[in-house]
């Protein structure tokens, strides 16, 4: 948002983000003038409400973003049609939607999300950390990650460190089963959601992300810019296109906890270098905030 304030008068409507926010009667007084406006919606109940201000004679142009990589339904693609414009996120994404989008993937707040190497997280006794973040859910390969770390009882001071809501305790519950089978219950911490999910990525030296599916892959953005060593899953999100492999981070096969935990064990035993300068480098020349911002900025322009 920052980075419009120089070509637009900004405003946000709803939680959860920063910003100037304004109320209903003054979003309908926005987009019941003259002015030019531009809605950008990202959730199918907002262009809905957006198209009913339309219906009633508001004039104004509707940007949305799809966020899933999944097909969508009938109703989501019915919307997404009467929308002006629509920005897709990775390339499977914009290929596959089936509906004219322009590819614009997310940014990262480099200035926000930076490393500091001295952060300590005072509730984990061990000095190194591999850290997981994101929804608890077997879609985002915990289990696999679990199984690459079967043998973490031979590195005593390292750490995982597992953050993120966790949608069904069943699921939780099987996790910490393999926590118990490998015998590494001092080694393994559940993390709940947190907003200061930053401490743990400059806590941490390396990230995993062994996702089956993602929409983009932010955490994997935010955690190379706090020049994290980061593994992820191949042709995953937008993984592929942010790491090259062993030069900016690992990618290794979804599901493949073998081939995790050889890279795994190869980085805590030093046999392969971690990527962190360069992991950062990457998300400043191509993934900042301001690059997204100039990118949807000329969209928003676009006749």
């Amino acid at each position: 948002m920052p980075f419009f304030t120089d070509k637009f008068e900004t405003y946000v409507y709803g939680s959860n983000i920063s910003g100037n926010h304004i109320t209903t009667k003054q979003l309908k007084a926005v987009l019941f003038s003259k002015d030019k406006t531009i809605v950008h919606c990202h959730r199918n109940n907002e262009i809905l409400r957006m198209l009913y201000y339309r219906f009633l004679g508001a004039n104004f142009t509707v940007v949305a973003t799809r966020h899933a990589e999944s097909k969508p339904s009938s109703l989501t693609l019915f919307l997404l049609k009467k929308a002006d414009k629509v920005v897709t996120l990775i390339k499977s994404m914009s290929a596959n939607l089936g509906v004219k989008n322009t590819l614009i993937g997310h940014g990262v707040q480099v200035e926000k999300f930076t490393p500091d190497t001295a952060k300590k997280l005072q509730h984990i006794s061990q000095d190194h950390i591999i850290l997981n973040a994101g929804r608890v859910r077997k879609a985002k390969g915990q289990l696999v990650l679990l199984e690459a770390l079967k043998n973490l009882k031979e590195f005593s001071n390292w750490a995982l460190v597992i953050v993120g809501k966790v949608d069904k305790p069943v699921f939780l519950e099987e996790l910490k089963a393999i926590v118990k089978k490998h015998q590494i219950e001092n080694q393994v911490y559940f993390i709940d959601e947190t907003r200061d999910i930053i401490s743990y990525y400059q806590a941490a030296k390396i990230v995993v992300a062994p996702s089956f599916s993602e929409g983009f892959s932010l955490v994997t953005a935010e955690a190379m810019s706090c020049e994290n060593t980061v593994i992820a899953t191949k042709n995953v999100g937008v993984h592929s296109e942010l790491i090259t492999d062993g030069q900016n981070g690992y990618l290794f096969e979804a599901g493949n906890n073998d081939e995790l935990e050889e890279i795994l064990i190869k980085l805590l035993k030093d046999e392969i270098p971690m990527t962190s300068k360069a992991a950062r480098e990457e998300i400043i020349k191509n993934w900042s905030a301001k690059k997204e911002a100039e990118r949807l900025s000329e969209l928003y322009l676009k006749n």
